[in-house]
């Protein structure tokens, strides 16, 4: 629709290098897993079950990362294979007791190939072991082999119930060895509006798409030894067929392709599929952030990729008259059901854009949640989820509940600099435990480290309060992993309704100081009534005395936790409590999987609500299963201050949290 469009596509293509291996995987009792090749075995691979014990096989060895505080999707997801490398030392081959190993427990593998992987359990019983997986592969290629197929934006991955590829998509292909230079050393990409549009043999390579009797070639942005960018032709049949690449006098695997009639992917601005959304004013197209927020009834563009095509508009050339797509279309902002006013292709091949209107009425906020609903009937399809900025007047935007606003946020994200941070917490949680209906604990914690940023690190999105977020088993970033280093806190304790106990520190070695405290207390620590906990601190080598206290009464009580054994994705989910701190908020979080693949959700309300449905477009992109995992979860927060740590950077958390695990249906 403009040529202004051509920035934004330029701009958000990945430029990595990516052939490691995402999956997600199920291990029965008496079974074998292979991390360096996906698959379940018989005998041999890297890790058995016996349904006692996770046991190691050969030479492969790892651990749990429970020990070092380190747990949760959200620590997966962060976790390098730089870090997974510092930790090789703490790796052993003794098998680890089923007692041990919960939920969302983190564990890291060195594998018999000679890789690093990282495991996060989905779930767990004495028949069976569920897990998500990343094993970072470090074998020099051989010749093309194709890894994965994913929309350019989305990265959803095979097994999710909204994957698919679409006619007249931007997709990626990964891999190794698929063209002859590197990704890192492009620098452009191919020019759509030159004579002749994006070719079809590109540094070598060349794409086959073979679906039923069809036969066809995309044409490429770029093609990288490692990860090439294609558009699916638009006369490409619904099915599913094959994709293969040749390079070298070779050519690879055949991969799987399944292509739907609509799978839209929406960008977002660190190309991670998830997270701040890119979108456009539509008149001027400057660009939304977190100083530029979105306002009630201004008119925007949303980017993406999937909604399908028009052959009418050309694969590998600039249209110049596009035409929209005849599907039905909704977009959720914040909730709120809005109909585009054109939805189609913006005359780039690949590039889709949406043109909305933000609804009066919408919630504010620098994490409003967006969702596109596409197609109709048994073609349905979710879009990833995006976050857009949204405020009353535009202008900065703010989450004074959250406790931050888009200037500390558009700091925190892109400016360079070292900062010393420190968060204490005392939280107690009821959790699903192997062998019992349930179990109760509570536990103190201290993390103090320095984290140094450059000038393209970024921090976690951020999701204000009725929206949801989504997380999928295979994002990826491009973004450069911040270098962190432990700080020595001195001694610290926590004093309580019912007396003091001490948070010790966590001694690891080969990493001095670790900064990491933390202590398992006896539940009496925490009364039913809630009440105040003051940490206090002696003071060390690189932080200095301090005393921080918080307080937490009328804890959260989930009321209808013991009524949900199974989610119906397509009909949302009403969730119910009573009490709750002052003015504070309620953090929901779920997450399924099956063979193949996994997401996950997380979905923020004020506790003075007493209840949220989580929508059924969001459920909707998670994969049915009958053990998945839903958690509740009421904090406070407040600051404190000690010297060494960066003026505001100190944190103290306390609250309740209650999981389950029910079948997602």
């Amino acid at each position: 629709m403009n040529r202004s469009a051509l920035g934004f596509l330029a701009m958000l293509f990945s430029a990595a290098a990516y052939a490691d291996i995402n999956g997600t995987a199920t291990i029965n009792a008496g079974a074998n897993y292979n991390l360096d090749t996906g698959a379940n075995v018989g005998s041999g691979g890297d890790i058995s079950f016996s349904g006692t014990n996770l046991t190691f096989v050969g030479s492969a060895k790892g651990g749990s990362l429970a020990a070092l505080g380190i747990s949760g999707a959200t620590a997966y997801a962060s976790i390098t294979q730089v870090e997974l490398t510092a930790l090789a030392s703490l790796a052993t081959n003794a098998p680890i007791p089923l007692a041990s190993l919960s939920l969302n427990t983190i564990l890291g593998v060195a594998t018999n190939g000679g890789n690093a992987s990282k495991l996060l359990i989905t779930a767990i019983s004495a028949s069976s072991i569920s897990f998500q997986y990343t094993t970072f592969e470090t074998a020099a290629p051989t010749g093309p082999t194709i890894t994965g197929v994913q929309n350019n934006y989305s990265l959803l991955v095979p097994g999710l119930p909204n994957y698919g590829i679409s006619p007249g998509t931007l997709f990626i292909i990964k891999g190794t060895n698929l063209a002859s230079v590197p990704v890192s050393s492009i620098t452009k990409l191919q020019d759509s509006t030159a004579a002749g549009g994006i070719p079809t043999t590109l540094n070598g390579a060349q794409i086959t798409v073979t679906v039923g009797s069809f036969t066809g070639h995309p044409g490429m942005y770029y093609a990288g030894a490692t990860q090439i960018a294609a558009v699916l032709p638009s006369g490409t049949p619904a099915g599913t067929g094959t994709v293969t690449v040749s390079y070298g006098g070779a050519t690879s695997n055949a991969a799987t392709l399944t292509v739907v009639a609509t799978a839209l992917g929406l960008d977002t601005y660190y190309g991670a599929g998830s997270g701040l959304g890119v979108a456009t004013d539509a008149s001027t197209y400057a660009l939304i952030t977190y100083t530029n927020s979105a306002k009630p009834g201004q008119n925007l563009v949303l980017w993406g990729s999937g909604l399908g095509a028009d052959t009418a508009d050309s694969d590998v050339s600039y249209t110049v008259t596009p035409h929209a797509v005849n599907v039905p279309i909704t977009v959720y902002i914040g909730g709120v059901a809005v109909t585009p006013t054109y939805a189609g292709s913006s005359g780039y091949p690949g590039l889709n854009q949406i043109n909305v209107t933000v609804p009066s009425g919408v919630a504010t906020g620098c994490g409003i949640s967006v969702v596109v609903e596409t197609g109709s009937g048994a073609t349905t399809n979710v879009s990833n989820t995006m976050t857009l900025p949204i405020g009353a007047s535009g202008g900065v935007c703010n989450d004074s509940a959250l406790g931050y606003n888009g200037t500390q946020l558009t700091s925190t994200t892109t400016q360079s600099g070292t900062y010393n941070f420190g968060s204490l917490s005392i939280l107690q949680s009821t959790t699903p435990v192997v062998g019992t209906s349930g179990g109760l604990q509570t536990a103190a914690t201290g993390i103090f480290d320095q984290v140094t940023y450059s000038a393209s690190s970024t921090t976690g999105s951020v999701t204000s309060l009725g929206s949801c977020a989504i997380s999928v088993s295979a994002i990826s970033t491009t973004t450069t992993i911040p270098t962190i280093v432990g700080l020595d806190a001195g001694t610290i304790t926590i004093t309580g309704p019912t007396g003091t106990q001490p948070v010790p520190n966590q001694v690891i070695p080969t990493i001095s100081p670790s900064g990491i405290y933390s202590a398992v207390l006896a539940n009496s620590f925490f009364p039913a009534t809630g009440g105040s906990f003051t940490f206090t601190g002696s003071g060390g080598k690189n932080i200095g005395a301090f005393t921080a206290s918080i307080s937490y009464t009328n804890p959260l009580v989930w009321t209808n936790m013991s009524s949900i054994k199974s989610i119906a994705r397509a009909n949302g989910q009403n969730i119910t409590w009573t009490g709750g701190a002052a003015n504070s908020y309620v953090i929901m979080s779920g997450s399924s999987s099956n063979s193949t693949a996994s997401a996950s959700f997380t979905c923020y309300a004020p506790a003075s609500a007493g209840q949220f449905t989580v929508p059924s477009y969001v459920l909707l992109a998670l994969p049915a299963s009958t053990n998945g995992n839903l958690l509740v979860e009421n904090p406070v927060t407040t600051t404190f201050s000690a010297s060494g740590l960066t003026a505001g950077f100190g944190s103290v958390i306390s609250g309740v949290s209650f999981s389950i695990s029910p079948a997602y249906n």
